[in-house]
This record gives structure tokens, sequence and C-alpha cells, in this order.
């Protein structure tokens, strides 16, 4: 076995494209990751090459420009490019929940105006749900817009926005009750608006504010904000697919191809945190031979091991279950789920195996070590998926007395 985490069934473009993305992050993206990663440093290099390889366009119809490829694909480039540094993979995973929101829900005018230059990486795509006194409650969302002639007027602040300063068009779900009388359910009151704005700081369009960076633990480089509108003027064309009240449905839709994403960043990581931790074991020294040879090690690499492969088998099953068509909430969030607590439990043992080194930030698993956490709460709390896997798995078990 040359290397974990092998994906059986690929056909050759997947396996091109894939052997290109691996090359691109050995070469590209890890030499250079642990550097930006400490200074906080948006790697717009890495992003310029992957912008040359088609990778904003992956999943985007050929028609509009783009590859056309499945969500499969775009997982495994995920995993790979997670595996490199995992802000990379956030960096292309909102712009890609965008273009997919666009794609299944979006007007024909909306898809011609923003899918070909999202395919060419011109448009940079981020999506906006949450809110300061949020948390996972999305029917207890506050911002609201206002119509007002042929546009709507938009109030409120959002919270985690990632590409909120680089990225130039912005889903943003807010309340809309016109059309929807008082009492209706929260979540058919909500409406998707496409928000284009400059890239950058500040005030980037009138009635709209990104402050600078939020300071993070880990998940460094990327730029996570909040977002504030204030008497923001959007134009009713640009509800997507032209109707309200259908927008928590969108998000929910694009969450799913979110959770996914999340899965392959820990699959990503995961695989990476072995790499470091078996490579480290056969180098290092303890009692005149190397710590590999030492049982409890051995031990750690196989639970290690069998957690990439269990957390890898789990999330490319959610990503064909979206492909076929059919409902992937169930596998999504059990991927999600097991993948990011794999990461994390993996990254640790990686980081035991280090000792002491570990701590250090001249070695790599420092900065996986800091990175992992964001897995367990992105795109929805293990507390979250567990809830939705338990509801599904009832659905499907209904007891007959």
């Amino acid at each position: 076995m040359a290397r974990l985490a092998q994906t059986a069934g690929l056909t050759d473009v997947q396996q091109e494209i894939l052997s290109t993305v691996r090359d691109f992050v050995d070469k590209e993206i890890i030499p250079v990751a642990t550097e930006l990663e400490h200074r906080d440093e948006y790697p717009q290099q890495i992003v310029d090459g992957l912008k040359e390889l088609g990778l904003f366009g992956l999943m985007i119809p050929e028609e509009y420009g783009g590859l056309g490829e499945s969500l499969l694909t775009y997982a495994l480039c995920v995993e790979e490019i997670a595996r490199g540094w995992m802000s990379v993979s956030g960096i292309i995973n909102t712009h890609f929940i965008v273009a997919y929101m666009l794609k299944q829900h979006g007007t024909r005018e909306q898809k011609e105006h923003f899918l070909p230059r999202m395919a060419a990486g011109e448009v940079r795509g981020a999506f906006s749900m949450s809110e300061p006194g949020l948390g996972s409650d999305v029917s207890a969302i506050t911002s609201k817009a206002v119509k007002d002639g042929d546009e709507y007027v938009l109030n409120g602040q959002k919270m985690w926005l990632t590409n909120g300063g680089t990225s130039t068009l912005v889903a943003v779900l807010v309340r809309s009750d016109e059309g929807h009388p008082e009492g209706t359910a929260p979540h058919k009151s909500m409406t998707t608006f496409l928000v284009e704005k400059e890239p950058g700081f500040g005030e980037v369009r009138p009635g709209l504010t990104i402050p600078g960076k939020i300071d993070k633990m880990g998940y460094k480089g990327v730029d996570t904000t909040e977002l504030i509108m204030d008497g923001l003027r959007i134009p009713a064309d640009r509800v997507l697919g032209g109707t309200t009240g259908r927008g928590f449905y969108q998000m929910m839709d694009g969450v799913e191809v979110g959770r996914v994403n999340v899965a392959a960043r820990g699959c990503g990581v995961a695989q990476r945190a072995f790499e470091l931790g078996v490579g480290y074991a056969q180098q290092r020294h303890t009692f005149g031979k190397p710590i590999a040879q030492h049982q409890a090690i051995q031990f750690k690499l196989a639970e290690m091991a069998t957690k990439v492969e269990a957390a890898h088998a789990m999330m490319v099953n959610a990503a064909r279950k979206k492909d076929s068509g059919e409902r992937n909430d169930l596998e999504a969030g059990m991927a999600k789920y097991l993948a990011s607590e794999y990461c994390k439990e993996v990254v640790e043992d990686a980081f035991r195996i280090h000792g002491g080194y570990g701590f250090s930030k001249e070695y790599e698993i420092e900065r996986l070590y800091r990175e992992a956490p964001m897995l367990l709460i992105g795109e929805g709390t293990a507390e979250i998926q567990k809830m939705i896997i338990g509801r599904r798995l009832l659905e499907e078990y209904r007891f007959q007395g």
C-alpha cells in the first residue's frame, strides 16, 4: 500500500486532476504553509496557482466555462489541499457553496451573469448565514430585508464570514416578511440575497461594511470577518432564484455541500498528521531503536491509519450520494461528524508521537494541532450533526407498532 485514503472507481480524468492537485500541494503549498500561517498572511500566490489550474471552476458546468466535475472530484481535491494547508481549502469552499447554490437555485440571468466569472476566478464567492447571537439556531436570524419599490433595504449584522474581505460576491441569508404573514414559520420567511461588493475592508459599498479580520487561534491566512448592513440597497433581481421565502432551503442545500467539504478537510488534515507522525516515529530513537519499533507507538499508528481510512470512506460515500441526486443529509452529517472527531484524535496522537518537539513552532504538527478544532464547529457542531443523524434514523427506522 503506497498511501492511505485511496478511492476506487475514479475515471482517468478524475485521477489526472487529483494527481495534478497533489503535485501542486507538495511543491507549492506544504513548503510555505507553516511560514505563511504563522504570519497570518493571505496566500495570494497559492490562490493564483489554483486559479491557473482551473479549480475555481471545478464544479461549475462547462456551459458556463467550468470543468463540470462532480462533488466527489471536488471533495477529493479539497482533501489534498487541506493536507497541505487547511486554510487554502477554506478559500475555495465558500466560493463553491455559492456557485453550487447559483447552479441549483439561481435564475437563468443570475447564472449567466455570475457563473462564467466565478469559473474564471474573477468573482470570488462567500456565504453568510450566522449572526453574533445566533449559534446553531438559524431560525433566530434577526437581519432583515424590507421591500422598497424595485429594491430591498437590508439591515443587520452577520458573523463568521469566511473570505469576507477577499470575496466580491456574498450570498446573505436574511429575514424577509414581505409576502409572508405574521405567524409564518421562520424558515419560510427567509431569503438569500446575492450581494456584490468590492474586495477589502471598511465600507465596501454604500451600506455594507466589512470590519477587519477576526484574530483566530488557527485557520489563519484566510480572512474571517463580520458583515454589517446598514441601509444596504439591493435590486430585486438579486434575490437568489427570483422568489423570496426560499432562502432557508437554498442555504441548507449549500450547507450539505459544505459539510462534505468539512469532512474532506478533516480527512486531509488527518492524512497529513499521520504522515508526520509515521515519519517522525521512524527518525526518533529512544532506548537504542526508532520509537516506531516500540509497540505503544505501533498501536497509535494503527489506530491513526484506521481512522484516516474510515473517515475517507464516509466522506466519499456522502459525496457520491449527493452526486446521485439523492438526499444526503444523513450521510453528510455522519461524514462531517466522524471526520472532524477522528481528525482531532489523529492530530493529537501525532502530536504525542512528536513529544516535546510537537509543542515547538518549528514542527508542522503544531500548526495542525491549532487547526483541527475549527473542524469540530465549522458547518455545524458535532451536537448538531448528531441531532440531524438521530432525526433521520428515526425517519428511516420508524417503529411499526
